[in-house]
């Protein structure tokens, strides 16, 4: 199987990656980034500046199947419209562009709280995403719902670390829906729903990724 990985370099991304790289299902992995990634055995890696601006290029591959991990905060993106582009417009504009080549297999990472009524921007994307890629009309479908994310990153988050802190400490007493999410766990349900790759739409709840 071919996968066409988005968002190679972020928390889940980096470790769906390696992941799938180390499994025998997949021939090939095809992980567009910034900045070029360190070469390894069956890994394609497309590098532009502009994700976008990659798509045709991208589908010159034939993925047999899409992970998108693409994510940032608001902080990081520094507006609302260059958030909404990287967490909406690209899964969104790349999830269309799969199909229309006859890609049958998708899979996403949005949030616990996503909601497209939510008040908070940040979740309301999230939901309106998970809305907008269900109406595309993939064979298979997963989206991923995980709670605060527990792993290494690249870039330092104040209020998700101090979070993250406070909940690792709490466990035994919290439900299992609010307790943190490994990244490594994220990768795993996400490979798993690509190769399985049920018929429908899958939702995969932050409870299943503890």
């Amino acid at each position: 199987m071919k996968l066409l990985l988005l968002g190679a370099t972020g928390l889940v991304g980096s470790r769906t990656l390696k992941l799938a790289l180390s499994s025998p299902a997949f021939s090939e992995v095809i992980a567009p980034t910034r900045k070029p990634l360190a070469p390894s055995d069956r890994l394609v890696n497309p590098v532009g500046s502009h994700l976008e601006e990659l798509v045709a290029n991208l589908m010159s591959y034939q993925p047999d199947a899409v992970i998108c991990a693409l994510g940032t905060t608001q902080a990081k993106a520094g507006s609302k419209e260059t958030f909404r582009h990287v967490d909406h417009d690209l899964p969104i504009a790349i999830g269309k562009a799969a199909h229309a080549a006859g890609v049958e297999t998708y899979a996403i990472v949005t949030a616990m709280g996503a909601s497209a009524n939510s008040m908070s921007f940040y979740y309301r994307t999230k939901g309106e995403v998970e809305r907008d890629i269900q109406k595309i009309g993939f064979r298979s479908l997963t989206i991923c719902k995980p709670s605060l994310i527990d792993g290494e990153r690249n870039e330092v988050r104040h209020a998700e670390g101090a979070a993250l802190t406070l909940l690792r400490l709490l466990p035994p007493i919290l439900p299992m829906k609010l307790r943190v999410n490994p990244a490594d766990v994220i990768a795993a349900s996400l490979l798993d729903a690509v190769i399985v790759a049920k018929m429908g739409c899958r939702w995969i709840y932050a409870q299943e990724m503890n």
